[in-house]
């Protein structure tokens, strides 16, 4: 039977012995990372790595990102230090997801000073614009046929619920599909209990359902979707510009963590 960690964890080694890095670290991000897999998901392997501090001091700089491997099953791939940290000063959400995946591969305990730095420039702004677009993009792109792959609507979903979330905390909203379920428990937030039901029913057809199959609408879910993007639009576009503007804490923290 093959051992899927078992072979993300040799081609972590794999990487760092050919591209002489260290890698801090490796987590799954999507559909496992989130909570809803289907049976053939593959796994999204993402890493942040450290050059050699004299391959920082190059005329000629290496490449910032290791394209190793996509296939049915594994897609692995990772940001130089330097690209995650630039990352981290615009808020990237992506990078943020990253740091907080429930599935870690591997961590250095050097990244632990480089993402307390990296999550205090969380940018509501950045943030409700990455949500909102991807939930509207998948909306048009996806949702619009009289059928539906199942996972297109958690496409949508987990993002909507994600700026619901920064709505209500003002926080880097967790990553669990299962957590952002919680706002359904908040009187205040208003989401219909008819809903919840539906979602709690795609999440047992998704389980089960192979990720190509087509299906039937599910009308509740697909109405939320439309309602939900129309009002997120109109908050990202009112939210103030929030970004942190001093990058000295980011420029510190790397030079720690190359040693310098």
């Amino acid at each position: 039977m093959r051992d899927i960690q078992k072979e993300i964890r040799e081609n972590l080694d794999a990487i760092e012995e050919k591209h002489q890095v260290q890698i801090l670290l490796a987590a799954e991000s999507g559909s496992r990372a989130w909570g809803f897999a289907s049976p053939d998901s593959d796994y999204d392997v993402r890493f942040i790595y450290m050059q050699r501090p004299e391959d920082y001091l190059r005329i000629d700089p290496k490449r910032d990102v290791i394209e190793w491997q996509l296939d049915e099953v594994l897609d692995i791939n990772g940001w130089d230090l330097k690209k995650a940290l630039k990352a981290f000063a615009k808020g990237n959400p992506n990078v943020l997801e990253w740091t907080q995946s429930p599935i870690v591969y591997r961590k250095a305990e050097l990244w632990n000073a480089v993402s307390e730095a990296g999550l205090r420039y969380f940018s509501e702004k950045t943030a409700l614009s990455h949500y909102y677009g991807t939930a509207n993009s998948t909306y048009h792109e996806y949702l619009s046929g009289d059928t539906v792959r199942y996972k297109k609507y958690f496409y949508a979903l987990r993002p909507l619920l994600c700026c619901r979330w920064i709505e209500r905390y003002h926080e880097v909203p967790p990553v669990l599909f299962s957590e952002l379920l919680k706002l359904f428990q908040v009187p205040e937030e208003g989401l219909p209990d008819q809903l919840y039901g539906q979602i709690q029913l795609l999440l047992e057809r998704k389980a089960v359902s192979e990720e190509k199959d087509l299906n039937p609408h599910m009308p509740s879910i697909l109405d939320f979707i439309r309602e939900e993007c129309a009002r997120q639009k109109k908050i990202s576009d009112e939210t103030p510009d929030d970004h942190l503007r001093d990058l000295e804490p980011l420029n510190e923290v790397f030079r720690k963590t190359l040693g310098l």
